[in-house]
């Protein structure tokens, strides 16, 4: 059964007919990972931003739905869509240094969340928090817990962020290109620790990435986008062994080859991209009529 659910979202910027999001369809499931793959601008953060709410005021969902462990997200007011958010999604955002706040400490930044939507006190909420450090690899979690944003590394401070988010033992969680701020190196070991955590806890993870070498790493299944639309959904496996849409086999093509570093890239083809966005335009022509 879905943990999460969408179903013909679509959105817009307020007062425009630009289209953002068009009829995005796609489901996970309790302990699933997910990823989803497109190009810049594809719409995977904006889908991640729907979900969890914190969509810009300029952009506005005009159509569909969003599910969540069989809630209708908007369907509901706005605090009640906050705390029943902050009590089982969280976040783990793309870049460490602008996601912490730098005028404090570690440790406030982790237990307020604690503190304030799960009602605990403070020093249970400490307790978790020098708990949680331990448990993303952190030395000296005392220490950590006193410092300052500025005085860690950015893989240190990406760990604090999927500590953070483990925090209040979430059901789901957005990983938004997690590791786009970090080296080959520092990458793989937050790619791993992601996966440790996921399955220690159980957690449905919804993973959006340009990378998919990331995918096949990490994703159960995967949803392709382009301009706001999904043009495949598949298993990770299946995906790799006979991706289905020419843009998604172009994509594939495109990635590079890791056994083959000297090898030229190549680009997905003019005519794939539009072809593409023909598939675009007749959604957008869908949506214009009905």
């Amino acid at each position: 059964m879905s943990f999460l659910t969408l179903e013909g979202l679509s959105a817009r910027l307020k007062g425009t007919d630009h289209r953002l999001l068009r009829k995005v369809s796609l489901s996970v499931a309790a302990g699933e990972v997910r990823g989803l793959v497109g190009e810049s601008g594809a719409g995977k953060s904006m889908i991640g931003k729907a979900i969890l709410g914190i969509l810009p005021r300029s952009v506005e969902i005009v159509a569909g739905s969003i599910v969540l462990d069989g809630v209708d997200l908007q369907s509901l007011a706005p605090r009640e869509r906050r705390r029943r958010m902050g009590a089982s999604c969280a976040l783990i955002p793309q870049d460490p240094l602008t996601a912490l706040n730098p005028s404090r400490r570690i440790a406030p930044q982790i237990t307020d969340r604690l503190v304030d939507i799960l009602g605990w006190d403070r020093k249970r909420a400490e307790d978790r928090a020098l708990e949680l450090l331990c448990e993303v690899h952190i030395a000296e979690p005392e220490r950590v817990l006193r410092s300052y944003p500025h005085e860690l590394s950015g893989g240190m401070r990406q760990r604090i962020l999927i500590a953070s988010a483990f925090a209040a033992e979430p059901k789901l969680i957005v990983a938004d290109e997690p590791t786009t701020a970090l080296d080959v190196t520092v990458q793989k070991q937050i790619l791993k620790l992601i996966g440790e955590m996921q399955r220690r806890h159980g957690t449905a993870l919804l993973f959006v990435t340009h990378d998919l070498g990331v995918v096949s790493k990490v994703c159960q299944t995967l949803s392709v986008l382009y301009g706001g639309m999904v043009v495949e959904d598949s298993d990770v496996r299946s995906f790799f062994a006979a991706p289905g849409h020419a843009y998604s086999r172009a994509l594939l093509a495109a990635s590079p080859k890791y056994t083959d570093p000297d090898g030229s890239l190549t680009p997905v083809p003019d005519a794939v991209i539009e072809a593409v966005r023909q598939e675009v335009a007749a959604a957008d022509r869908t949506w214009s009529h009905g």
